[in-house]
C-alpha cells in the first residue's frame, strides 16, 4: 500500500477527516485509546474536529457533578467555539452553563435533560442560545414559565422544544398552563412539541395549537386534564396530536414511536429511574487540564495530555456497552 499513490496512510490523514472517524468511537477510546496510537491521532483528538458533536447523556447519568463539571470543560474547551450538538444529563453547575452559552456560537442542537439548572441561570444565558433549533428541558424541575419565556425570545431559529415531566415531578403542582401560555407567546414557529405529563389544560393546549401554526407535532401523553376534539384540529391536515383523552374523532400518530423512548409501554420506560441518582461512579475523575478555551481552571495538573486522564467511561455495572 505503501507504493500505492491511492491510498494515504492513516497517521497521515487530515484532523478533520480523523475526526469523523473518531466521533464513531466510545468517549472512553477516544480519551484513552486513540491519542496513544501516534502523534497526529493524539493531535486530532486534541483539535476541535472531534467534539463539534459531543453526547455523553449516558455516561453522565452515573457521575458525581463534580466529575461531570470537569468534563465539560475539558470537551467544550476542545471544541474551541465549534460546537455544534451538546447533549448532557442532570447538568447542576452555573459555571458549566454559562461556560455551554459562551461556546454556543454555532449551537444547534443542546439536551440538558433532569438538569438541575433554574430560571435564574437560564434567564442570564438565553440571549447566548441564539442559534438553537432543538432544545431539551425535560425532567428540568426548577425552571418554569419566566425561563420558557426568555428563551422564546431569544432562540427565533427553535423548531423542536422538549419539555416532558415526571409524573411524580408534577402531581402536586395546581397547574403549568403558565408555560404553555409562554411558549404560545414566544415559539409560534415551533414544528415539534413534546408536554408529555406536563400539568396543563384543554385552554392551555388550545392556545398552543391556535399559536403554533407551524406545528406537525404535539405530544401530550400523560396530560389528563386535557380534551380535545375534532374541530379543533380539522384544518391542520399536517398537524399530529398524540395525547390521552383525545375525542371526537382524533386519533393518536402513527409515528410517535419514531425517536421517542419515554412513553409507558416502551422498553425504556423504567429507565426513567427509580433513585438512579443515588449511585456514581468514581472512577471517572479526571486530571487537571487548562486548554478550555485559553481558560486557566484548577481542575487539571497535565497540559494536553490526554492519554493521562484515566477516564473510565460506560461502566458494565450500569449496563452500557
Amino acid at each position: 500500500m505503501e507504493d500505492n499513490p491511492k491510498f494515504r496512510p492513516w497517521d497521515e490523514l487530515m484532523p478533520d477527516t480523523l475526526g469523523l472517524i473518531f466521533q464513531r468511537l466510545p468517549l472512553d477510546e477516544i480519551l484513552n485509546v486513540v491519542p496513544s496510537v501516534c502523534k497526529s491521532w493524539a493531535k486530532a483528538v486534541r483539535g476541535p474536529y472531534c467534539w463539534q458533536e459531543i453526547d455523553i447523556e449516558d455516561w453522565s447519568r452515573y457521575r458525581r457533578p463534580e466529575s461531570l463539571d470537569r468534563m465539560l470543560l475539558l470537551l467544550i474547551g476542545r471544541s474551541c467555539g465549534s460546537l455544534r450538538k451538546l447533549c448532557v444529563y442532570g447538568l447542576a453547575s452555573e459555571m458549566c452553563l454559562s461556560l455551554i452559552a459562551d461556546n454556543a456560537k454555532s449551537l444547534q442542537k443542546l439536551r440538558l435533560p433532569g438538569s438541575e439548572i433554574s430560571t435564574s441561570m437560564v434567564e442570564q444565558v438565553a440571549a447566548k442560545l441564539s442559534n438553537l433549533t432543538s432544545l431539551d428541558l425535560s425532567y428540568c424541575t426548577k425552571i418554569g414559565a419566566p425561563a420558557i419565556e426568555e428563551l422564546g425570545k431569544h432562540c427565533k431559529l427553535l423548531t423542536s422544544l422538549q419539555r416532558n415531566m415526571h409524573p411524580w415531578d408534577v402531581s402536586e403542582r395546581m397547574s403549568q398552563d403558565d408555560e404553555v401560555y409562554a411558549i404560545s407567546a414566544t415559539m409560534p414557529q415551533l414544528k415539534h412539541l413534546e408536554l408529555a405529563y406536563l400539568n396543563i389544560t384543554t385552554d392551555g393546549a388550545v392556545q398552543i395549537l391556535k399559536s403554533c401554526r407551524e406545528l406537525e407535532l404535539m405530544d401530550i401523553r400523560g396530560c389528563w386534564n386535557v380534551k380535545l376534539d375534532e374541530k379543533i384540529i380539522k384544518d391542520r391536515s399536517k398537524l399530529e396530536v398524540v395525547g390521552p383523552l383525545v375525542v371526537d374523532g382524533c386519533k393518536p400518530c402513527s409515528k410517535v414511536n419514531e425517536g421517542m423512548d419515554f412513553y409507558p409501554g416502551s422498553s425504556s420506560f423504567w429507565a426513567w429511574g427509580f433513585g438512579e441518582m443515588d449511585e456514581y461512579d468514581d472512577d471517572d475523575d479526571l486530571e487537571h487540564d487548562d486548554d478550555a478555551n485559553g481558560m486557566s481552571f484548577d481542575l487539571w495538573d497535565n497540559v494536553n495530555e490526554m492519554e493521562d486522564l484515566g477516564l473510565v467511561a460506560y461502566d458494565d455495572v450500569y449496563g452500557y456497552y
